[in-house]
């Protein structure tokens, strides 16, 4: 019985020591609390990029234009289109021409008009083309090929104008030849030839016609809208000289 007692005053002794030593605390201050722990984020949704995701989505402004305008694997060539109109330009010497024959492959092909003014077809032979629309030609090779394709569907499309043109020489920025595929007037041609150089003689223009006979222009009054009588219509072969 006295060891127990002993041994419960040891520890009660033991106790209030422990309490004796901890520091005192300041009653003004409140007791010190653990800072409550932070909630944590969520995190920021990533969107992705329509313009990525789907490239039929991206800005239409943006596309490439040359390979909007390639065309795509698989698909025809588009046909060649005509440089002048089919029903009334006059086809002649060194204009280049394709024929296509519908169910006649044979009688297909490109063709440039001889001096002579003709072409030759594969199995027909020679076919003057000079003179000709390009309509009036197609015409013209329907009747020589039925008797090798019933009822053919013939075409002619222009691809380059040769035959029909008029020249630029002397103190113009670009001088040279020039096709005239459509009617044309002097001072059109004039601007054409990227205008004068710093000394050209612009009041007093030499158009010289395939007959040997002469014209004069002005440009500086028909640029200050007097005697528009001198601004003529250019005819082939005619040949404009600036000094």
């Amino acid at each position: 019985m006295r060891t127990a007692a002993i041994l419960v005053l040891l520890s009660v002794g033991r106790l209030v020591a422990q309490e004796e030593t901890k520091p005192p605390q300041d009653p003004a201050k409140p007791p010190q609390q653990e800072p409550a722990p932070k909630p944590a984020e969520a995190p920021t949704p990533t969107v992705a990029d329509p313009t990525k995701a789907d490239p039929t989505k991206a800005d239409p402004t943006k596309a490439d234009p040359i390979k909007l305008a390639s065309p795509k694997p698989g698909n025809p060539k588009p046909a060649a289109q005509s440089v002048v109109d089919d029903k009334t330009f006059k086809l002649g010497p060194e204009d280049q021409i394709d024929v296509f024959v519908f169910q006649g492959q044979e009688f297909t092909g490109a063709h440039m008009i001889r001096p002579d003014g003709k072409i030759t077809v594969n199995l027909v032979g020679d076919v003057q083309a000079a003179g000709f629309t390009p309509e009036e030609l197609a015409k013209e090779i329907k009747e020589k090929i039925k008797a090798y394709v019933n009822d053919p569907d013939v075409t002619v499309k222009v691809t380059a104008v040769k035959s029909k043109k008029y020249l630029i020489n002397g103190e113009v920025n670009r001088p040279g030849e020039y096709p005239l595929v459509v009617p044309m007037r002097v001072f059109q041609a004039l601007a054409n030839a990227g205008g004068f150089k710093d000394f050209a003689n612009q009041k007093k223009i030499t158009i010289i016609h395939e007959d040997s006979t002469r014209s004069y222009f002005n440009y500086k009054e028909v640029l200050a809208g007097k005697k528009l009588d001198q601004n003529i219509w250019l005819k082939p072969g005619d040949i404009i000289v600036v000094k």
